[in-house]
């Protein structure tokens, strides 16, 4: 009862804000997102019958508080539908910077879920295994499955699960990774969305912004879509930042990748988008052809940078990949 996954994590494109069931991790409203490779999570994970106690480990920390409650969700979730009732040891490590805004904690729950439902023996398809996943992070969901994916809403698992979105963009797209180290807090965010005047304008005009990339993914649109991306991120941003904490997550660096991104556009006629989910360092969307210019470029702000492109669904590994 001992399984290996791995799993890439998502960049959001149409980005989802509040739970309207925070146990089940049930948000407001649909999200869009795209998975990142070759950035990504492995887990292992364990059922042992002699196990009194659950150990989880990530990138060699045991996990303790808020965090293990969450993967307390997942676990505890797999072992009532499997009907067993083992201990589990758990170890995820992550080959990308964590905690700075590039959807780690999708990639683990997805990982995790992944490795979870294959050592418990469970027979489920990647859409049904995002439900899982989903009950640690809701982004997750959308990792599951992979590439181009859509989390639908709902209140139940039969409705809010992902899927994913065929569209042509897989094989040009080319993500720079702008990093700009700053502590975030995705969860206290999300806690209180429905708290900020600017929440029901943007539940308002949510719908139709799904509608518009889901549209221009299957048009192959990329400056539709990425377009529609870039102004997403302002909106979450928005909302956020009106909340009662008025959280800013965005540093100078930030803004200066920002203005840098609309020069290319404008000056250079580069297709070429920022985006950001809740943290400060940034995605810059491009295609094959101009990445190294626009890498150079960002670069030139002061801040690491890897290119990363589209990545797959969550996988099983082969046993020798096992971390234990």
């Amino acid at each position: 009862m001992k399984a290996t996954a791995k799993a890439h994590p998502i960049q959001g494109l149409v980005k989802y804000h509040g739970m309207r069931d925070e146990e089940l991790r049930l948000p407001y409203h649909d999200s869009i997102s795209v998975c990142t490779a070759p950035s990504h999570s492995k887990t292992t994970v364990e059922f042992e019958p002699d196990r009194t106690e659950d150990s989880y480990v990530i990138d060699g920390e045991p996990v303790e508080g808020r965090g293990a409650e969450r993967i307390d969700a997942v676990v505890d979730h797999v072992r009532e539908v499997a009907g067993i009732d083992h201990g589990v040891r758990f170890e995820s490590t992550n080959n990308f910077p964590t905690n700075i805004g590039f959807g780690s904690s999708s990639s683990g729950f997805a990982a995790a879920a992944m490795a979870l439902v294959e050592a418990a023996g469970l027979d489920m398809t990647r859409p049904e295994i995002s439900t899982v996943a989903r009950r640690g992070s809701s982004s997750a969901a959308r990792a599951v499955t992979g590439a181009f994916s859509h989390l639908r809403t709902g209140m139940n698992d039969k409705d809010c699960r992902s899927e994913r979105i065929e569209t042509d963009l897989d094989d040009d797209l080319r993500i720079v990774a702008g990093m700009v180290p700053s502590y975030k807090e995705t969860e206290a965010a999300h806690e209180e969305a429905a708290d900020s005047h600017m929440f029901e304008a943007r539940m308002a005009h949510i719908h139709g912004q799904i509608s518009d990339m889901r549209d221009a993914l299957y048009d192959t649109d990329f400056d539709r879509a990425f377009e529609l991306a870039e102004h997403d991120s302002l909106s979450l941003a928005a909302t956020t930042m009106t909340g009662p904490a008025g959280w800013v997550y965005w540093q100078p660096r930030t803004i200066e990748i920002f203005n840098t991104v609309r020069e290319l556009r404008t000056e250079r006629d580069l297709p070429v988008y920022f985006s950001v989910d809740t943290g400060a360092s940034v995605y810059i969307n491009t295609t094959a052809d101009h990445v190294d210019e626009v890498e150079a470029a960002v670069a030139d702000c002061g801040v690491d940078t890897r290119v990363w492109e589209v990545g797959g669904p969550a996988r099983v590994l082969d046993s020798d990949a096992a971390l234990f």
